[in-house]
């Protein structure tokens, strides 16, 4: 079994308004010795916006604006913007997050040079009612029951309202791979992954094309109890010499409800749409007092990563109060995953 430090709670929320409700699922980048720091804030009402902070090394807090850097613009992000992830890319920062109106949780988009000022590209999942996708997918391959059973996809309930799929945890590769930009994201239950030449591809045209083959677009699902409910991005991918580790999140459906568990797996690095190898267990799981309790009980949610020497650390919203981090061996934890090679 990998050796996981808890370092403990990082971020907790303030009396400030943006952030009052709580702070978690922080998107994670290292510039230098620093770490930036861009999560999710929380106010009265579940109302979210981004905020920032820069850590001095991997888990002193240096500065935290007392502003978000990031609010939510237009009718699809009425009601909050969630769960910054962020890679680097050449010369370019991608920042994807989840825009939610409070009825539809859709990927979005924002780019930088400066980590100061973002260029937002908006939504570019498909936008798509369940019904619609499931006609696409199912003119190819039967598609499985339970994307069905997590559609929230209730008409009735909501008439003057389309409810769209669900489209989240849309996470950069932080590097081309064969010249394209590869990105993962996850329509539940199960993580799919996909390819463009440019963001500019990411258009109808597009998506319905890949929803026609959404089966083999399919890059991980469900394996092991501590995943069996459906698995999520988490982290971006961190390039190994044996692979993308994946450090993702998985949930089991128990009787005290969903625990939410970070899980690691490998995929290859040339194709990462091959997945190579893949922990039984969770890496790590809720077992202390601020990942048990909370606004959400029993969540470790992985979103960002900052490696220092071999030490690999872990960012994650911690029962959705707060901001906590993990550290493991970069070097023990892919030598544990090459044992269970696929």
């Amino acid at each position: 079994m990998i050796q996981i430090k808890k370092e403990g709670v990082i971020l907790r929320k303030t009396k400030v308004a943006f952030e009052s409700g709580g702070v978690l699922n922080p998107a994670v980048i290292k510039v230098g010795a620093e770490v930036f720091m861009f999560y999710r804030a929380v106010s009265t009402g579940n109302y979210s916006t981004i905020g920032f902070c820069r850590l001095n090394g991997p888990l002193e807090v240096a500065e935290r604006y007392d502003y978000p850097v990031l609010l939510p613009i237009g009718d699809r992000e009425s009601k909050g913007i969630e769960d910054p992830r962020i890679v680097q890319i050449e010369k370019e920062y991608f920042l994807t997050y989840t825009a939610f109106d409070g009825f539809n949780a859709l990927g979005a988009l924002a780019i930088s040079t400066d980590l100061k000022t973002f260029e937002r590209h908006g939504i570019i999942v498909p936008v798509i009612s369940f019904p619609e996708l499931k006609a696409f997918a199912e003119s190819t391959c039967k598609l499985n029951e339970k994307y069905s059973r997590f559609s929230h996809d209730k008409t009735e309930m909501n008439k003057d309202v389309k409810l769209l799929v669900w489209d989240k945890d849309f996470i950069f590769f932080p590097r081309r791979i064969n010249g394209k930009l590869y990105f993962l994201h996850r329509i539940k239950p199960d993580i799919q992954i996909a390819c463009v030449n440019q963001i500019s591809d990411l258009n109808v045209s597009f998506w319905n094309d890949y929803l026609l083959n959404l089966n083999r677009n399919i890059v991980m699902i469900s394996k092991y109890e501590h995943e069996i409910s459906y698995i999520g991005g988490g982290c971006p991918p961190i390039e190994t010499a044996e692979g993308w580790l994946i450090i993702y999140h998985g949930v089991h459906d128990t009787a005290d409800g969903y625990v939410y568990s970070a899980c690691a797996a490998l995929l290859d690095l040339d194709n990462p749409k091959i997945e190579i190898a893949r922990l039984p267990y969770a890496l790590f799981k809720p077992e202390t007092e601020w990942e048990l309790l909370g606004k959400v009980n029993n969540v470790c949610f992985p979103s960002g990563t900052a490696l220092f020497d071999d030490t690999l650390y872990i960012y994650y919203g911690a029962a959705d109060r707060q901001i906590a981090c993990a550290s493991v061996s970069l070097t023990t934890l892919v030598n544990e995953l090459i044992a269970f090679k696929i």
